[in-house]
């Protein structure tokens, strides 16, 4: 199974950039035609969060019109810069957006990695953090498949990255998923946005990462009192390889025009 991650995609909408700067409908649509171009078809592609910009109607409905061309089934989750009754409202057909109560949480058994979603959105503040009840739901939810591989999907992740503007707006209680995640070795991955840059540390007995941006960097820049600022490097997204040998493979793709591919090898030799 292949498992396409794309994280904070900050859409606008139609006509303004995002910081006054970033074409993020243009990013978006440069990576969504670069997926569906891919040679081996992702199973499904999650949305980390971070969606839209400001959680406003007309940016969803700008959100929806961009997700159209996309030619695999895909999942979305809230993050910090999202409002969850807007995106429920912009995706009606989305029935897992539905269920449950006032967060976001599903769970995904379509495919063979199970997805499960847990939401980390504090409304109107820019840090996130993890409800007790959703806790107690996600021990139940491994609980009932314990030998099945699963990835667990959220946006904030639960780890400090010394990125420290970005750190202080992290997730406020991540023991609380590390206490549940120790109990469950059948999680592969968790898989997080946020940080606008690819980022992986171990975490309760598994690996917690973060994709890149499709609109923007954070700048790599590990000084503790570093500003908050972005950088223009190029958009990207996250393939993860599934199988029962190897475990969850990760591979991080750029979002562009680049020279090649060119050749290693003329015939049998290595070209000089």
């Amino acid at each position: 199974m292949i498992l396409c991650q794309i994280s904070d995609l900050h859409i606008k909408a139609a006509g303004k950039k995002s910081y006054k700067v970033v074409d993020t409908a243009e990013s978006l649509r440069r990576c969504i035609a670069q997926v569906n171009r891919l040679r081996q078809r992702p199973d499904a592609v999650v949305f980390t969060g971070d969606l839209v910009d400001f959680g406003m109607a007309e940016e969803y409905e700008m959100l929806r019109a961009l997700l159209a061309p996309l030619s695999v089934p895909y999942y979305l989750l809230p993050g910090n810069h999202d409002e969850r009754q807007a995106l429920r409202a912009a995706f009606p057909e989305h029935v897992y957006l539905q269920q449950g109560g006032d967060r976001i949480e599903y769970v995904i058994d379509d495919h063979p990695l199970r997805i499960v979603a847990l939401d980390t959105v504090i409304p109107r503040a820019s840090g996130g953090e993890l409800a007790p009840a959703s806790m107690v739901w996600l021990d139940r939810v491994l609980s009932e498949q314990p030998q099945r591989p699963t990835v667990i999907v959220m946006h904030h992740p639960p780890f400090k990255t010394g990125i420290g503007h970005m750190d202080d707006i992290g997730l406020a209680n991540p023991q609380l998923l590390e206490q549940v995640v120790r109990r469950h070795p059948q999680v592969e991955r968790i898989l997080c946005g946020h940080l606008h840059r690819p980022i992986y540390t171990r975490f309760g007995g598994t690996i917690a990462s973060t994709c890149p941006g499709v609109s923007h960097q954070v700048v790599l820049d590990l000084d503790p009192q570093a500003a908050s600022q972005f950088v223009m490097e190029p958009p990207g997204f996250q393939l993860h390889l599934w199988n029962e040998q190897a475990g969850l493979i990760s591979h991080t793709a750029y979002v562009g025009e680049f020279d090649g591919p060119y050749p290693f090898y003329d015939g049998d030799n290595l070209i000089d």
